[in-house]
């Protein structure tokens, strides 16, 4: 019995790995920059395809830059009036949890104006979308993930057939 528990407890731990092993870690301009005042958001973003259970991470000087999650209206005008969320810690992490458009500017003075701003295009995963096999349904992403996500998935799939592994063997 406790054999037979414990196999069951493995295999939905290998499940919660399955579904933690598609997402993925984007460093803010990587691997070229940072959130700084010489890397183009715009290129880097367009070269992502982001996903719900995705993470951000913004790295830089707290001295000398923030990060504001802001409405459309604000991001577009570079206002700092009202944030959605404020992070200044220098490493933040920001999960982007649902599908949709989030929008991040810089609040330093100037610094939105001079390309501090970050447009991120949140799609839902198109395994759930659409069967296997029907039309863009496993359509490849624009350009290769950056490699700090290929890593993370690879790390996490890793873990996930170890999990399935043990599994098949308590189970045997």
């Amino acid at each position: 019995m406790a054999t037979k528990l414990i196999a069951v407890a493995a295999v939905m731990a290998a499940a919660c790995l399955f579904s933690a092993a598609s997402a993925a870690v984007y460093n803010v301009g990587e691997p070229g920059g940072s959130w700084d005042l010489r890397t183009n958001y715009g290129d880097w973003a367009a070269s992502k395809r982001f996903h719900p259970g995705d993470q951000l991470v913004f790295k830089y000087s707290p001295q000398n830059h923030d990060v504001l999650e802001v409405s459309k209206a604000d991001y577009d005008s570079c206002s700092t009036a009202k944030p959605i969320t404020t992070h200044n810690s220098g490493n933040d992490a920001i999960a982007l949890t649902s599908a949709g458009t989030r929008y991040f500017i810089c609040g330093f003075p100037g610094h939105c104006a001079g390309g501090m701003k970050l447009q991120v295009n949140v799609v839902p995963s198109a395994t759930s979308l659409a069967p296997a096999g029907a039309p863009g349904a496993n359509a490849p992403a624009a350009s290769p993930p950056s490699p700090v996500s290929a890593a993370t998935k690879a790390t996490a799939t890793g873990f996930a057939l170890a999990g399935v592994l043990i599994a098949a063997s308590l189970m045997a």
